[in-house]
């Protein structure tokens, strides 16, 4: 039951949510679990939202209505016509997909505890991400290393 509400809880926000950067403004959602470590740490920061206002691309983070069953914020790895694959930067595996229309949303920020706001598209973010895709058969063991040691030390990338 529990789950539950709190599933139905999170729907109505994001709903909610969708409805506002329809209208133009900026939204702010709380991220949770590892999906995108090491760029956004799930539990402590946050995402800055905009409606997509460019076409989007590949290395865009966004959130999106995958596989027709769930919202999610993940990197766009490749586009073909309409459809889109999605994969998390903390992932080894699993590439979700979704259509261009069921990108609710991109993330322009990632904003710390403390308030401090990151922007996602620096020069040098965007070449760690390209790189850390091209690093994908390695990414589990980088991924076990930053847990263990980086992310106790709260190293921001």
């Amino acid at each position: 039951m529990e789950a539950t509400v709190k599933m139905m809880y999170g729907d109505i926000l994001i709903h909610e949510s969708i409805a506002l950067l329809q209208e133009g403004r900026r939204v702010v959602l709380a991220v949770k679990g590892s999906s995108m470590h090491p760029f956004i740490i799930g539990g402590k920061e946050s995402v800055e939202l905009v409606r997509p206002q460019s076409p989007l691309k590949v290395g865009d983070v966004v959130l999106a209505w995958v596989n027709g069953t769930h919202f999610a914020v993940h990197r766009i790895v490749g586009i073909e016509g309409k459809e889109v694959s999605l994969m998390g930067d903390g992932n080894t595996s699993g590439i979700e997909h979704c259509l261009t229309d069921d990108v609710a949303a991109v993330a322009e920020f990632v904003i710390a505890p403390d308030g401090k706001r990151r922007y996602l598209y620096t020069k040098k973010r965007v070449r760690f991400a390209h790189m850390w895709q091209k690093l994908l058969p390695v990414r589990r063991w980088l991924l076990a290393i930053y847990r263990r040691t980086l992310l106790k030390m709260d190293v921001i990338i």
